[in-house]
């Protein structure tokens, strides 16, 4: 129970770390280094606790009764709550040093307590999500996540595109909510508890109507297509030490939340593994394909997430088709896969996030065709944000392929004989897969070259430089684990391992990754590589110092200038034509805009061309349907007269009407 103890503790010490700064002066920084010292305290009991639970055969559990009607106060930490906390207790308390230097007290008078406060709240009930053993408390501590985090987000709302952004994240959140809502009525209604423990006996209908609730309700979190509505605007928009845990922590709830339910089932049907991975695998293609369209950094990091969020789901579809076949080796691959991949994403999208708030802090803006040259002004930046885009696009030696190499491992097992026909069709999953690792590639290779590469493109960069410690700290252990994680992957294959027992309940076997995924030799190969890559930098490094000694000192000179004599950074490629292509290939999902202007006569003075790739679901489904619905539902204020004898006819209409159509009913 100490475990429990301490996880509880900590969760409570980061629910509660701003109240302090509250007490102190807004315009003090001692207030916001309490709240971060309380913080990683808090981090550092949760932690402690959370690694205590991997070594207990039983896990600690604790329900009490409360003074609500329904449920009660039961929380318990399993393997597979573990694997979830020990992100949720990690990538926050590195962000919040991170906003240190990020978000100073001082220079935000006006929201750094709120966000202080806010942030605290977000991550306390993300674990305290992760813990809750009944459905009345899993929807509390949801709803504070869901409210936290938008206080969090919107803590600059004194600008139109932060409010915008906000309030529709608020409103999709809100409906992924009263899904949930449904799903646990109807799980209250078949189980006759609000209990989250396994259950037996369901009818096969019963069960996929709640699977199908469970995807739908979480999907909204989790940002699966096409219910990832908020999740460009909110990531944009928000801090981006707020963005690193959006994106790295708190999209993992929805993730979470499809495991938990899905695991609660004895049994399940193939469809359920069919129907993630064919949504998986449509978010994770169309989803990276915009963030190859954008040339706003955030939005481009928060269109990838709704990539890596497909790759996990295509896990998870694959480990469930697995159950559902009885093939133990797909649901160890699958899963294991899939878990693995949710703290990877963590890792390397977190330091993106902070990497993109460091070239933002230092250039004031996020649209990277007026950046460009950044390298040489802030190499430290560079160095991190190419470790994490290395690492997002699957690239050996880093954590990003460790993952994604046992998903396709597993996609390739269902080619071996099956007496099932059709499970073989899955593993075209591993095309899609490479063909999502290569887009991310291209994405991550223009926004690496546009942004660092090359010569500035605007004056804002001029004064560009690396951020202070206190945020480049957080970044380097982020690419430092990235790096770990990356050539040792066995590291965490008893916790994951474990995680897949506890969530087959016992249709997984007694495999272990070892025997069927050997992962030594990704050891071995990771270590070459970096070997080879430190070898390269030592010789690169005393190559200069040879040349300086014999007074062939290397020449400084524009980056590029093929020929010209006079070279102007308009003549380097953009963003936008460097995807072109690729973006051309999709135009038949993304759709893009543009507005070419002729360039007229022979020497024409100017010329303009813009494009823009509008999102296909916010843009031109969901808000169109809302201005319709804006002009048509004024016209309904004619029954609203304020006359009391006007409503006491409509409740009698209505009441007449329900009897009628109730009777109706019951003589069918």
């Amino acid at each position: 129970m100490l475990s429990l103890y301490l996880i509880l503790g900590g969760l409570s010490m980061m629910a509660l770390s701003g109240l302090p700064a509250c007490l102190i002066a807004r315009n003090s920084n001692t207030g916001q280094g309490l709240t971060v010292a309380l913080f990683l305290g808090g981090s550092a009991a949760g932690l402690f606790g959370t690694a205590r639970t991997l070594g207990l055969a039983t896990p600690p559990s604790l329900n009490l009764p409360w003074g609500l009607p329904w449920g009660s106060l039961a929380v318990s930490v399993d393997p597979v709550s573990a694997i979830f906390l020990m992100l949720i207790f990690t990538v926050p308390a590195l962000a919040s040093v991170y906003g240190l230097g990020y978000w100073k007290q001082s220079e935000h008078e006006k929201n750094g307590r709120r966000l202080g406060l806010s942030f605290g709240l977000l991550a306390g009930s993300m674990a305290l999500v992760v813990v809750a053993r009944d459905a009345v408390l899993f929807l509390v501590a949801w709803e504070i996540m869901a409210l936290s985090a938008y206080f969090a987000a919107t803590a600059e709302d004194d600008k139109y595109e932060v409010r915008r952004a906000g309030w529709i994240y608020l409103i999709a959140t809100h409906i992924g909510t009263l899904v949930l809502i449904a799903m646990f009525a109807l799980w209250r209604r078949a189980t006759g508890s609000f209990a989250l423990e396994a259950a037996t006996g369901l009818p096969t209908r019963t069960a996929g109507l709640i699977f199908a609730l469970s995807v739908a309700g979480f999907g909204f979190k989790a940002g699966l297509m096409p219910l990832h509505v908020w999740l460009p605007g909110a990531h944009a928009n928000a801090p981006s030490h707020v963005s690193a845990v959006m994106s790295g922590v708190m999209l993992k709830m929805g993730i979470y939340g499809i495991v938990r339910m899905s695991g609660l089932f004895v049994e399940c049907a193939p469809w359920w593994g069919a129907a993630l991975l064919v949504v998986g695998a449509l978010s994770g293609i169309i989803a990276i394909a915009f963030a190859l369209a954008q040339r706003d950094l955030k939005r481009a990091l928060a269109y990838s997430s709704i990539e890596n969020v497909g790759v996990i789901t295509m896990g998870l579809g694959l480990a469930l088709l697995g159950r559902a076949l009885g093939r133990p080796e797909l649901i160890l691959l699958g899963m294991t896969g899939a878990l693995f991949h949710v703290w990877n994403h963590g890792l390397f999208k977190s330091l993106l996030f902070l990497g993109s708030g460091a070239i933002i802090h230092a250039v004031r803006g996020r649209d990277i065709e007026r950046m460009g040259g950044l390298a040489k002004k802030m190499p430290a930046t560079a160095i991190l944000f190419v470790v994490g885009a290395m690492a997002i696009s699957a690239l050996p030696p880093l954590n990003g392929f460790a993952s994604e190499w046992l998903l396709y491992l597993g996609f390739f097992k269902t080619l071996e004989s099956s007496s099932v026909t059709g499970i073989s069709l899955a593993a075209i999953a591993a095309v899609v897969l490479a063909m999502i690792g290569t887009l991310a590639t291209a994405t991550f290779v223009k926004l690496f070259g546009i942004i660092f590469l090359g010569s500035a493109r605007s004056g804002e960069t001029e004064h560009a430089h690396d951020p202070v410690a206190s945020m480049t700290f957080p970044m380097g252990i982020l690419a430092a684990s990235c790096v770990l994680v990356g050539i040792f992957p066995m590291l965490a294959s008893p916790a994951l391992e474990a995680a897949v027992r506890a969530w087959a309940q016992g249709s997984a076997g007694t495999l272990a990754i070892a025997g069927i995924a050997p992962q030594a030799w990704i050891s071995a190969v990771g270590a070459g590589l970096v070997a080879a890559t430190a070898a390269l930098a030592l010789f690169g490094a005393s190559d200069s110092r040879r040349r300086a000694r014999a007074g062939n000192a290397q020449r400084r000179g524009p980056t590029w200038d093929c020929g010209y004599a006079q070279p102007s950074a308009r003549m380097q490629y953009t963003g936008s034509s460097l995807a072109q292509t690729l973006v051309g290939l999709f135009s038949f999902a993304l759709r893009p805009k543009t507005t070419p202007t002729r360039a007229i006569g022979h020497f024409p003075e100017t010329a303009e061309f813009e494009s823009a790739v509008p999102d296909p679901v916010l843009d031109r489904i969901v808000e169109p349907a809302f201005e319709a619905a804006n002009r048509a539902l004024p016209k309904i204020h004619v029954f609203q007269q304020g006359q009391t004898h006007l409503y006491i006819l409509y409740v009698l209409i209505v009441t007449i009407a329900l009897f009628i159509f109730g009777g109706l009913g019951a003589g069918l």
